[in-house]
């Protein structure tokens, strides 16, 4: 059996049971609980920026910044997000962080100078444009706290099919890698994650952002992945 076909085996032996493309096309088609708002979308990849967990730290910072700026309607564009004082008392309130903040904030100035026709145009033509072997040379991969993570972070909630290099993705390749007598998977760092997720992903005939999904449901236990997936519903 060849490299591709073991990998392909042992990826799917670990899928079994994982609904990976509804998992994967809930972030393509913007279905989950923030729909196709930028500014939550920025927002909480912004939240995510400081490693939180999604149920007790993501949604409830997103949940706040939205009732304080959104539904009042104080913000309503990524010009107004831009221009917030970053110690502004509702701000604060709502993110924390003094990174989450300048995060939140550093990302909305970038797209607001987009000449695309609105908001969420502007963070698809980035996201889809936007280079992750070359995140540090990115208008939003260069701003002080976009680490490769929260960059493709972004990009998955901005409906782009790619991986997010974290440790339960390091962890589904090791697994794979480990099924094979040899491959070319390789998680020393966040480039080479995406590069192997990628490989497999051609190999597997799964998507990337599919893999990623995959890695998410195998490390995550039954009841915290119900409860992760009832507060992600729109």
């Amino acid at each position: 059996m060849c490299v591709d076909e073991t990998a392909r085996a042992a990826l799917e032996s670990r899928a079994d049971g994982v609904p990976a493309a509804e998992l994967a096309a809930q972030f393509l088609e913007f279905r989950r609980w923030t729909g196709s708002d930028p500014l939550l979308l920025v927002a909480e990849a912004a939240a995510a920026a400081t490693g939180q967990g999604f149920l007790h730290g993501i949604k409830p910072a997103v949940e706040r910044f939205r009732d304080a700026f959104v539904a009042t309607g104080r913000i309503a564009s990524f010009s107004d997000l831009a221009a917030l004082e970053r110690e502004d008392d509702d701000l604060v309130a709502a993110l924390g962080a003094r990174r989450k903040r300048d995060v939140c904030c550093d990302i909305a100035a970038v797209l607001a100078d987009s000449p695309a026709e609105d908001d969420l145009a502007a963070l698809i033509d980035w996201a889809e444009t936007a280079d992750h072997y070359r995140h540090e040379s990115d208008p939003i991969g260069s701003i002080a706290g976009v680490g490769p993570g929260t960059f493709q972070y972004l990009r998955q909630l901005a409906g782009v099919d790619t991986p997010r290099p974290d440790p339960t993705l390091e962890k589904l390749l090791s697994a794979v890698d480990d099924d094979c007598e040899s491959s070319p998977i390789d998680t020393a760092t966040a480039r080479r994650t995406i590069a192997s997720c990628e490989w497999l992903a051609v190999a597997s005939g799964y998507r990337p952002l599919e893999i990623d999904r995959i890695a998410w449901w195998r490390a995550t236990e039954p009841a915290e992945r119900e409860a992760v997936l009832e507060a992600a519903r729109p």
